[in-house]
């Protein structure tokens, strides 16, 4: 089986990291390699650790009310990088209406309080293949 690499990270001021860090967990357990940035970061460091740690996945988590800023910065910071074949996910405290907004800017999935933990790894999974068929020939 394939260990795939995904990095989680919290953006802005956002101190909570109590869900990051079960994400983080959750995926270790499920047997992806797991780079956990901690807490407050920019858009700029976490898209420059994602690219320097040849990740295929970043987890995004925000309970501040800043995704509709931060989660767009990192998906731009990750094109200005030449690496938006790098996915994009974000889970938090998120109102449904911002859910389209996010998706349109580029995020693929995007996580409420209380989804499953087998869809969460399930949609890792997923965008960690995407990535694998995407760069395949460069590996």
């Amino acid at each position: 089986m394939v260990k795939y690499r995904v990095l989680i990270g919290k953006p802005g001021l956002d101190g909570h990291d109590r869900g990051a860090k079960f994400i983080a967990r959750l995926l270790r357990d499920e047997g992806f390699e797991v780079i956990y940035t901690g807490i407050r970061h920019s858009a700029e460091e976490i898209a420059s650790v994602a690219v320097s740690e040849d990740v295929a996945a970043i987890g995004l988590s925000s309970l501040s009310g800043a995704h509709l800023k931060f989660f767009p910065d990192v998906v731009s910071e990750l094109k200005s990088r030449d690496a938006s074949d790098i996915r994009v996910l974000g889970g938090g405290v998120i109102p449904d209406e911002d859910i389209p907004i996010l998706i349109e800017s580029g995020v693929e999935t995007i996580f409420t309080p209380g989804a499953p933990a087998a869809d969460i790894v399930a949609s890792f999974r997923k965008a960690c293949e995407a990535h694998q068929k995407e760069n395949e020939g460069n590996y």
